[in-house]
């Protein structure tokens, strides 16, 4: 019995034990399927500037140029003036980049949207306000390195996602257009390619958020590759004269212009005949 008692312990330590190392074999496995993930998503997304948000002097910085100009309209909490501003907090660095390096912000003044104007801060202190911003909440930074990385191989595919997700607003060619309640989608003919894709991923006014999830970085590349194509330089017009490039409303007007033009033309033609 004795014997009996002893061997079943034994088999009983050995499934343990067997049952231990399965277990560490599947957490291994785990841990180096998440390694190689991240190795590739770190390869594929754009870079970004979180290195930045954690770096003490840039956020100090960032901090003592916040409380002399936004913390009037966003509160010294970042959570927002009701009636002025609305909160900071988690909205992101890239919602920083886009609003103050195109001069959006700081406000002129109070209004139903901010117009585009010369940017008041350096590069360096937009860096610095986006690290203090980063560091309330964290959310999504823009993409750093060379701008021209950022434009896509395909323009083909870019137009085709620019007309499905952004030419109701934004016109088929970029130029804008009008909202409601006061509202507009501005040209994209001044955006850079680093503002077009900060301006996907943090949606700025009426514009809605285009994650990650909804448009990949390399759908968001070939889009701003379509909307430097189609910008209002000329050198992009197979169709002739562009008209503005705002589509069909300026086109049907000259077509109805000179259409109409012709018709009475040739009525008084026929009526000086007879």
């Amino acid at each position: 019995m004795g014997e009996h008692a002893g061997g079943r312990d034994r088999h009983g330590r050995q499934d343990r034990h067997r049952r231990r190392l399965r277990g560490l074999r599947r957490a291994v496995a785990l841990a180096a399927m998440l390694l190689v993930t991240g190795g590739l998503y770190a390869l594929v997304v754009p870079g970004t500037s979180v290195a930045r948000a954690e770096d003490p002097a840039l956020i100090r910085e960032g901090r003592a140029l916040y409380d002399g100009s936004c913390i009037t309209c966003h509160g010294a909490d970042l959570r927002g003036v009701p009636g002025r501003a609305p909160s900071l907090v988690g909205v992101g660095e890239a919602a920083v980049y886009f609003q103050v390096s195109t001069g959006r912000m700081p406000m002129a003044q109070q209004g139903v949207q901010a117009q585009r104007k010369p940017p008041r801060f350096t590069p360096q202190q937009i860096d610095a306000l986006g690290a203090w911003v980063q560091s309330h909440g964290g959310g999504p930074v823009p993409p750093t390195g060379d701008e021209a990385a950022l434009v896509g191989e395909d323009s083909s595919r870019g137009g085709y996602l620019f007309r499905l997700n952004c030419a109701q607003c934004h016109n088929f060619t970029g130029r804008g257009g009008a909202l409601s309640e006061g509202k507009f989608a501005p040209s994209l003919d001044a955006a850079s390619p680093r503002q077009v894709y900060s301006a996907m991923q943090s949606g700025p006014a009426a514009m809605p958020v285009f994650a990650d999830s909804m448009l990949t970085p390399e759908e968001k590349r070939d889009i701003i590759a379509y909307v430097l194509d189609v910008r209002g330089t000329g050198e992009n017009s197979p169709g002739g004269n562009r008209l503005g490039g705002y589509g069909p409303v300026s086109e049907g007007f000259v077509a109805f212009a000179i259409g109409m033009a012709a018709l009475v033309g040739f009525t008084l033609w026929v009526g000086s005949r007879r």
